[in-house]
This record gives structure tokens, sequence and C-alpha cells, in this order.
């Protein structure tokens, strides 16, 4: 240190201490003098300064002394430096104007943000009345209030509109947020914004609700309404009024009004809020009776109910499942003859894969080629195989009679029990003429497992209806109490009022108090937790009496109502919740159960997940380490997130069969539809899995189950629990909620057929056909290709055992070999060629036949796979376009279709979207329909096929019987 350093840091103490002594002066104007000082040498000095402290306040406290705003200014920056920010933002909001929020400091900010925090803490406190009213009322601190005041206005004259806006939705300041959007730059990008913010981070219901009303009538008012943007907020709101009046008004419009309201029906229908969506089409119904509107076929209002309906998407839904299906039929053989046959459980998870792998693409080849495998299904499981034909013929809700009309009349109740929980899974959503049905063969069967099934179907079929008929019927079912009927029973009324906080579950609660079976009140306590879904607050009054009540199978059901009502929220009141019974609860199946619901609840922000659960991951219990798997493969389903995948790797390795288990479905939920790049290591591990003969059949069924998963819907699929949006969609998430309860009772592992969603580019037009059109895929074709078909020559060899040969005998054979080779004249060459092809393994065996056969067929093969891969790839209409690959995909400049919807600019190129033609007038190519429906069937021909044709027709002349005619 140098001479001068040394001696400017002697001289600072010294200054300090000097001032610090006139502080006593009796002359105001030295201490006055003195403060002012102080202020400027206080970050260097301030261990010196905070000794005099109490002098410095007592300054403060005169109020005849006229420098107190200088004292009140000099305690807050002695307070900040002893890191007291509340003593230190006490004495700065008491600063008046030497306390400036807009200094670049460490101080300014950091005081700053403590006032924010404590501003936000007092606003939130406040009843929803309060806080909603005039905020000079609120009874905070008014010096706290001019301070966040002044923040507001230099974030608003700074440019950072963002900042405000999230200040003022965490503050309840509705006057603030409106003035920050309708002064800021860009009104619609602020919209927008406001929009992600409310849905995500807004935990409070009531007052999200406010919000989106007020975003609404903003995208009402802008120059240009954005009725899409707006429909969704209302929406959200379940305003079904508002939406039908706007639906109204575009399809009275012009013809590109009318497609717009085409877009914000299918923008509704992907949202996927049943109950909600059946009003609408109600009002929109009576909205078009009451003014006269024709309602034929191809009428604007048909084709717009058509939609709200869901007839015309799930029509275009399987139509590209069935056109564009990449099941491996090879590969799924090779699964069933990895499978011992006497292993149901792994006979019956094969069933599943099946299932999963051709859901909705109305394929059923391998059912039909293996039908005395598959007939060994029994009871149960054949229960489930049946079930399962609803699951791959999803959607078909027009001829679902016809399809299922050789297993209606079978005389095994399993059969006809699944073939009635298949119609259910057909009809989901869509009860149509399979209500009356499905009620008439609840009601004309006593016996437990037929009710089983027709209960499942009722549920499905009718979710989120209310339905009275099937409210009867199955609280009928419920009070035989029948363990296995009671069971769907619960489940069935939960999915019936699915959504809507029904006092009804406040019954089945009371019921459960008196019956001794545990499968109802297992069934029940899930069906109580569907019926509070997206509830939020308005739950709490059941969730509240499930988690205390004194049995294990409530309180693991309290658990799932959690996740049910708070599902995509993030609430930090469930997440204490359920964080508190993951660790404290006496029961396994409750603490597996509050691990799982943590990924419903973080569904929305999957990236917290991997790091919400990371130490319930490596808890002692394995049942908490399933939950947690379980909890990830949720929340992040889909996302391919590498913290996720790197969580859920070691415990695909854990000791215990059934955590294995968890982590291998967990994966295959964040894995799929995934690169194939990505995807080839997991692949040869599940399949490793499936044909290791040692493998325990718990691990075996989970790989099983995987495999079924990542190649779901023919690998066009995935999992869909959240909408385009981020918001949760309904169908989904009651699917993979009931799903997770194959724990217990492994038909009900078929609800995860829910859960898919197809992710297509499919276009229509105003006709709601889909024209010949195509988008571009700016990224190399590997890129989001197919998986590889698996070929005859990779499974040929499996389940051969390799006979070891020794050295010498090889030698010993090869030498005999040339002996007689060299005696027959044959050249040495060609048997050392022999030789060393009988060394080779069969793998590279083939590889030089299939080499050979190739060079065979000539050069221009050989040109064209040296030729560099494109860069771009046409993908016509429709075609598979995942949520990875949709930020490369683009409509081309020039395109005769155009999409109508605004937020064509924002790579708007996955799911529905309606298209606008540029060349009116000219004739339009359509794709033609690939999938037929069943026909109904025909007369039976007569016995005779060499009957003659009927004469033609004549008239009868009674004289001409005279004449022998």
């Amino acid at each position: 240190m140098t001479t001068i350093a040394r001696a400017s840091a002697v001289r600072a103490p010294a200054a300090a201490a000097a001032l610090l002594s006139l502080l006593d002066e009796p002359r105001a104007e030295l201490r006055a003098h003195a403060l002012r000082r102080l202020r400027d040498v206080v970050d260097d000095e301030w261990s010196s300064v905070a000794s005099s402290v109490s002098a410095i306040e007592a300054l403060y406290e005169d109020e005849t002394f006229e420098g107190r705003e200088d004292a009140a200014m000099l305690a807050s920056k002695v307070f900040y430096h002893l890191g007291e920010l509340n003593d230190a933002l006490h004495y700065a909001l008491r600063a008046g104007e030497k306390f400036d929020v807009n200094e670049q400091s460490d101080f300014a900010q950091t005081l700053a943000a403590t006032a924010i925090d404590q501003y936000v803490e007092k606003r939130q406190a406040l009843t929803m009345e309060e806080a909603l009213g005039d905020a000079k009322k609120d009874g905070i601190d008014e010096k706290l209030v001019v301070v966040v005041e002044r923040m507001f206005e230099w974030c608003l004259s700074d440019g950072q509109y963002f900042q405000a806006i999230g200040i003022a939705l965490e503050s309840k300041r509705l006057d603030k947020f409106e003035e920050a959007i309708a002064r800021s730059s860009s009104v619609s990008d602020c919209l927008s914004y406001s929009m992600k913010v409310c849905t995500s981070l807004v935990s409070v219901r009531g007052f999200r609700q406010h919000v989106l009303r007020l975003l609404a009538k903003m995208y009402a008012s802008l120059s240009e309404p954005n009725f899409l943007s707006m429909c969704q907020c209302l929406m959200l709101l379940e305003d079904a009024d508002g939406i039908a009046e706007v639906l109204s008004k575009l399809i009275a419009g012009e013809e590109s009004e009318q497609l717009l309201a085409y877009q914000i029906a299918f923008a509704l229908f992907e949202n996927d809020i049943q109950p909600f969506l059946n009003r609408l089409n109600e009002v929109v119904t009576e909205k078009a009776i009451s003014a006269d509107e024709q309602a034929d076929g191809g009428s604007p209002i048909s084709k717009l109910r058509s939609i709200l309906s869901g007839e015309r998407p799930l029509a275009l839904y399987l139509e590209f499942l069935h056109s564009h299906n990449h099941a491996d039929l090879l590969l799924l053989k090779k699964v069933k003859a990895a499978v011992e046959t006497r292993n149901s459980v792994c006979h019956s998870a094969t069933v599943l894969a099946n299932a999963l792998m051709h859901a909705g693409t109305t394929c059923d080849k391998f059912l039909r080629e293996n039908l005395d495998w598959l007939a060994r299904a029994t009871n149960w499981a054949r229960f489930s195989a049946t079930a399962g034909v609803g699951v791959i013929h999803r959607g078909r809700t027009k001829d679902s009679r016809q399809l299922l009309s050789q297993l209606l009349p079978a005389p095994s109740p399993y059969t006809l029990g699944g073939a009635l929980y298949a119609m259910g899974l057909i009809h989901t959503g869509q009860p149509g003429d399979a209500l009356p049905f499905l009620l008439e063969r609840a009601r004309g069967n006593n016996n437990e497992v037929i009710q089983h099934g027709a209960c499942l179907g009722l549920g499905l079929a009718a979710v989120g209806t209310g339905n009275a008929q099937v409210d009867d019927e199955m609280f009928r079912i419920l009070r035989t109490d029948s363990a296995v009927a009671g069971e769907a029973a619960g489940i069935g009324l939960g999915l019936l009022y699915a959504g809507s906080c029904t006092p009804r579950a406040k019954e089945i609660h009371q019921y459960c108090g008196k019956t001794s079976h545990g499968k109802i009140v297992r069934g029940c306590s899930l069906g109580m937790a569907l019926t509070v879904y997206g509830r939020e607050e308005d739950g709490d009054d059941l969730i509240e009496a499930m988690i205390h009540d004194g049995d294990k199978i409530m309180r693991y059901g309290g658990c799932l109502a959690i996740a049910s009502a708070y599902a995509g929220t993030g609430n930090n009141n469930a997440l204490r919740k359920l964080l508190h019974m993951a660790v404290s609860d006496v029961s396994d199946d409750v603490r597996r159960s509050a691990c799982m619901s943590l990924g419903f609840v973080l569904m929305s922000t999957p990236e917290q997940c991997p790091r919400v659960v990371a130490l319930l991951a490596e808890s002692y219990n394995p049942h908490v380490r399933y939950g947690a798997a379980m909890a990830v493969g949720v929340a992040c389903a889909g996302t391919g997130m590498p913290e996720a995948i790197a969580l859920l790797e070691p415990m695909m390795n854990d000791p215990v069969d059934f955590v294995q288990q968890g982590a291998l479905i967990a994966t295959a939920f964040v894995r799929i539809q995934q690169s194939e790049k990505q995807l080839e290591p997991f692949r040869k591990k599940v399949l490793g899995h499936i044909q290791d003969s040692h493998e325990t059949t718990m691990c075996k069924m989970g790989a099983i189950m995987a495999q079924g998963i990542l190649d779901a819907g023919g690998r066009n699929v995935t999992v869909g629990l959240r909408s385009k949006t981020g918001r949760p969609r309904m169908t989904s998430v009651l699917g993979m909620m009931v799903f997770t309860q194959y724990w217990f009772w492994y038909p009900l592992s078929y609800f995860l057929s829910l859960v898919f969603v197809p992710t297509a580019f499919i276009a229509v037009d105003g006709t709601l056909n889909m024209p010949h059109c195509s988008v571009t895929s700016h990224c190399k074709p590997s890129t989001f290709a197919y998986a590889a078909a698996t070929t005859e020559d990779d499974k040929k060899d499996d389940g051969k055992v390799v006979k070891a040969v020794l050295s010498t005998t090889a030698k010993a054979k090869a030498k005999a070999d040339k002996k007689k080779a060299e005696a027959e004249g044959t050249e040495g060459m060609e048997v050392d060629t022999a030789v060393k092809s009988e060394d080779k393994p069969a793998g590279e065996d083939a590889m030089d036949v299939e080499t050979t056969e190739a060079k065979k067929e000539g050069g221009e093969d050989e040109k064209k796979i040296d030729l560099p891969e494109p860069s771009s790839e046409e993908l016509t209409n429709p075609s598979r376009v995942t949520p990875a690959q949709e930020k490369y995909v683009r409509f081309d400049q020039g395109s005769r279709f155009v999409p109508i919807a605004v937020s064509a600019s924002k790579c708007h190129t996955r799911s529905f979207i309606v298209l606008r033609d540029t060349d009116v007038g000219e004739e339009i190519a359509y794709v033609d329909a690939q999938f037929k429906p069943v026909e109904p069937p025909a007369a039976p021909a007569a016995a005779d096929d060499d009957e003659p044709a009927p004469p033609e027709d004549f008239e009868f002349d009674p004289d001409a019987e005279d004449r022998g005619f």
C-alpha cells in the first residue's frame, strides 16, 4: 500500500469520527451539515457510523429539527449495510424526495424491491372487494404507496411495460394494469404477455377471472379486434353466452369472418373443456333457432355446430391417423414372442401395447392375426382385451354399434362388459346414441362384471354432462354395495360430474363411511377427486374433509383431489400440502399419491418439477420414488426435457421392480415424439428389458407399456395434457389421473388413450374439407422422420441359441473343406472366402447379402445414397408435425391457400388450420378420404347363387290367361 493510500485510509475514519462528533453540537446548522457529509461517506464508513445510529434516529424523531429527512436517509443507509432491510425501508420512506427510487445503485434498487414486496404482501392480504376497490382506501401506508407509484411511473416512462404489468398483477392493481397496457408502444404484445402471465402465474381464481374479463374488453376495443384471443379469455371465464354472441356475429358476416369463426371453434375444441363446449353448442343452436337460420348440412351455422360438437374435428383426426399409421407390427410380434405364454401380466401388457400403438387408427390387424394367442386371455384379462378394441377405434361414433356387433351378444359377461367399456372409450365426450344403449344394458343386467363395464362406459360417454338419468342409474348400482360394480360406479359418477363441484360429492363421501368394501371407497374417492377438477379454492372444503379423514384410502383420494382442483396452476398452498403428506403420512399409498399429484399441479411449468421432486426421487421409500418418477412423467410429458431424463435414468436401474416400472413409463411420457436419434438408446433399453428372460415381471410390464406409449397412435400422437395455449386439457388430465390407478385395477390403464392428441398439420377451407396444399419444413427430413420399421432380418434369429464353436474345430473344418475343394477342382480363394463368411455373425452375413443385392441393382441406387440430404421437406395436407418441429414449418410465400387466423405469422402450422383461398373461382382439388366406415349389415343373400335375375316390369292383363300367358 502506498503512503498516499495509507494516509487516506487513516483520514477517512478520522473524518467520520469528526462528523459524528458534530451530531452532539447544540447548533442545528452544524448537525444538519454533519448529516449531509455523513451521507457521502457512509457507504465506506458505515461500521463507524453504526455506533451512533441511535443518535441519528433521535434527530429524526425531533420534529423541530429541519434536517429530519437527511437523518432518515442516513439511518436508512446504515440499516441497509447492517442487513436490516425492513428498518432501512422504514426510514427511506420517511426521507421524502431524498430517496430516489430511480437511482442506479444497489441501495436504491434493493429498497425499491423490498418496498414492492411489502406492498404486494399487504395487497394480497386484502379481501377481493378491498383489492378491487379504491387503492387510496386500502389502509396501506401512504408513504409506501407513493414509492410504489413512483416505481410504476419509472417503469412506464422507461419502456419497461412487462415489468409494470407484473407488479400490477402481483399487487392486484387493475387500474395500473390497464394503464400499463394502454400506454405501451405495442398494445397487442402487452395483451399477449398479460394473457400468458395471467393464466400461468395468477394463482387466485377470483382475481384471475377479473383480469380475464378486463383483457377480453381490451381485445374487443382494439382498432382491429382480436376475436380469437378474446374468445380464449371468455372460454376461461366459462362465458358461453359471450362467445356465442361473437360467433353468431362472425358467422352472419362475410366469408372471411365465417372462416375466422371456424378457426375460433377449432381452437375452442382443442382446449377440450367438455362441459363448456356442450353448453356453448346449446347456446349457438338456440341463437340459430331464434334467428330462423337454415340448419342444413351445408349452411355456415351447421358447419360451426359440427366443429363445436366435435363431429368434424374427430372425423379429420380419424382420417389422419388411419392414413398415416406407422405402427410397427413386426416390433409388436417381437414383443409377443418374448413374452412367456403363461405370464398373464405380460400377456395383458402386450394387448395394451397393441391398443396404444394403434389408438385411433382403426387398424386391428394384429388382433385378427393372433386370435388364438388372444383367446388365452380369461376373465378380467378378456374384459381388458375387449376394451382395447374401443381404444383402436376411438372416434368412430357413427358405426360403433356395427363395429362391436360381434362382441355385444357374447355369452361371456367379461366380453360383454369389456364391449360396453369399449363403447364408452369410442364415444368419450360424444354420447350420441350410445348413451341410451348403455343405460339399457346397465338396467337390464344384474351381473357385476357387465355393470362394471356399463358404468365406465356411461361415465366416459357422458363426461361432464351431469345427465340425470345416468346419475340415477349409477347411484342405484352404487347402493347395491357390490365391490366390483360399486368401484366403477364411483369412478363413473366422478366423470359424469367432472369439474362441477357438485353437492353429490358429499353424498358419495357419506356413503363411503357406511360401506365396508375398500374397492368402493377407492372408486368413490377417485370420483370425488374428479368432481373438483379445475375448481381451485371452490373445492377446498371437500379436499380438507378428505385429507384429514381417518381412512387412508380417503386420504389417498384427497391427494388426487388436490391434483385435480389445482391441475396446472402451480399453486403454492397445494404444493405445500402435497409435500407435507409425501413425507409425513403413515400410509405408503398416500405418500405415493401425494408425490404423483405434484406432477399434475406443476404441469403448466414443467421446468420446475424435476427440481421440486429431486430429493423425493432419492427417498429410502420405494413408493415415494415411484411417485416422484410418475410426477416427472406427467409434468414433463412430451417435452424431452434433459433435466427430467437425467432424474429418471438412475431410477430405471432401481433395485425395486415397481420403481423401474414407473421410471420406464415416465420416461416414455417424456420422450414421446422426440427425434429418433435421441430415442434410439431408450428404445434399445426397453427392448432389452422385454427380451431378458430373467427380468422381473413388473419391470417387463413397464417396458412393454413404455413401448406402446412411444409408438402410440401409429407414431402420430403425443401426450397432450396441455393445449397449445398452455392450459390443461380436461379430458386428458382426467384420463391420466384414472390411468395412474392401474396400480390397483389394471383395466383402468386403457384410460391412457384419452391423453393422446394427434400432432398433425390439418388444413381445411370453408367447406371444412382438406384441399391439396402443402407447407415446408425448413430442416433435414431425417430430423423428424418416422422411426425405421423393423425388418424380417432384424427378427430372423430372435430366440435362437447360438452354438459355441472352438477355434481348433473351426480350423479343422476349414482344412477339411479345403482338401475337399481341391479334390473337386475348386480354387482355394473361394474356400477362404467361405471360411471367413462362416466366422462372421449372422447379422453381418445378412448385411453382406443386402450389400451384394444392392450392388446388383445398378449404379443408380449408389448415386442416390451418395446424394446429400436436402435441407427442407415439403409436407402435404395432412402431415405429421411434432411440437418440436412446428417452429421450422412455414407456409410458402405465394401459396394459393393462406391461414385466416392472425396468429399465422407466429408459426401456427400444427393442429387445425382454416385456410383462405386467394384464387377465388379456380377449381379446388380435395384430399380423398381413405377411411371408410362400416356399412350397415346387408340383407341375407339367397341360398342359390345361380338364381336368374327377376323379370322386367310388365302390366298384368287378366284376359291374357285365355291366350295361354
